[in-house]
């Protein structure tokens, strides 16, 4: 069994896909949008280019991604992306591009538990912790 973060958009499922490729190093792996799909006659024009479904590799995850229907869309509550990241400096950078355009929520730093931690909101809503735990 694999537990997989889905994500959901507001429109900027593409824009956001791209950006976590530059932040994180990740690969786009498969994207459909609604007007490739057979529902394209049930969907709005509007939403034709928007993702439907897309599968984006970060190491050895993967999170899949959406744009909801605007009526269905949710803001991000109760939850947040962690990663995990061996060396410092890589949390460091991943950390401040995942933040441009974002909010930090908790700067990364030293903590007791970690070489650098640190928790954010980026550019699209999606909450991230950045953690670079020290070994046991």
């Amino acid at each position: 069994m694999q537990s997989n973060p889905y994500l959901n958009f507001n429109g900027q499922c593409d824009e956001a896909l791209k950006f976590y490729e530059k932040c994180l190093g990740a690969k786009i792996a498969f994207k459909l949008t609604y007007g490739e799909t057979p529902a394209a006659k049930e969907t709005p024009a509007s939403m034709h280019n928007q993702i439907i479904h897309a599968r984006l590799l970060v190491g050895n995850s993967v999170i899949m991604a959406s744009d909801c229907p605007p009526e269905r869309y949710c803001k991000p509550q109760g939850i947040t992306i962690s990663l995990s990241i061996e060396k410092p400096e890589e949390a460091d950078s991943v950390f401040k591009a995942l933040s441009e355009k974002g909010q930090i929520m908790m700067p990364i730093e030293e903590t007791f538990w970690a070489h650098r931690f640190g928790m954010l909101v980026d550019q699209f809503g999606i909450p991230w912790m950045i953690n670079c735990e020290k070994p046991n």
